[in-house]
């Protein structure tokens, strides 16, 4: 009797498939189990905070242009050094026609680019606090800081200002400290009119400034004199 020998495939794959096959799982309960988190890196938005900046930047730019409107002289006083307190007695010791801002140098020279205020350039450096002075009385409205200097012993002085276009250096300041007040030039005014011409003629020849407070006063003088009739 013959027996029939059956061969049957192996079901073991070939050694070099084995080697070189690597099982790649395809079902999602075969991955790595290894857990994934969301990136802790922030989404891209804009700055908002050098948004601000910029905005704040921008209003004190139009804040100092703001103050040089009807402004007859612009000073800087050295800043550094001014505690919080002393800082707010200075601003309440001030009148109601002087403005006193901290503002960076930058920012004020932005605001006063291409005016007569220009002439300031020479005090952009260091901290400064700038006093705008609204009145022709020049000398009162300086007064009260070196009041101040003197009652605080605060050494902070000006650094400069610019009256009329033209800049004055801390050395240069007892020219505007000593300008004439309006009283004195009315009563200069009404003293030459009682005098000779020549008295007249003197003065007509002082400084720009105080011809134009005598024509004023003049012209004043005349509608009162109007009026009254």
């Amino acid at each position: 009797m013959e027996i029939a020998l059956l061969s049957f495939p192996s079901l073991k794959p070939p050694p070099s498939q084995t080697q070189t096959q690597t099982l790649k799982p395809t079902s999602p309960f075969l991955r790595s189990s290894r857990p994934t988190f969301p990136s802790s890196k922030p989404p891209s938005y804009p700055s908002i905070r050098a948004a601000i900046s910029r905005t704040k930047k921008e209003e004190t730019v139009e804040t100092v242009k703001e103050q040089l409107e009807n402004c007859y002289l612009l000073a800087a006083v050295e800043y550094k050094g001014f505690t919080v307190k002393q800082f707010q007695d200075l601003r309440r010791s001030l009148p109601d026609s002087s403005k006193l801002l901290v503002a960076k140098n930058t920012l004020v020279l932005k605001a006063i680019e291409g005016t007569p205020w220009e002439a300031l350039k020479p005090c952009m450096k260091g901290m400064n606090a700038w006093l705008f002075v609204h009145t022709e009385e020049i000398p009162d409205a300086l007064k009260p800081y070196r009041t101040f200097q003197k009652e605080k012993k605060v050494e902070n002085d000006f650094t400069g200002a610019v009256f009329e276009g033209k800049f004055y250096g801390p050395d240069d300041f007892k020219q505007l400290e000593s300008m004439p007040t309006r009283a004195e030039i009315y009563a200069k005014l009404l003293g030459s009119l009682q005098s000779p011409a020549i008295g007249l003629v003197g003065t007509l020849q002082a400084p720009a400034r105080d011809v134009v407070m005598v024509l004023k006063a003049y012209v004043k003088k005349l509608e009162e004199e109007s009026g009254g009739n």
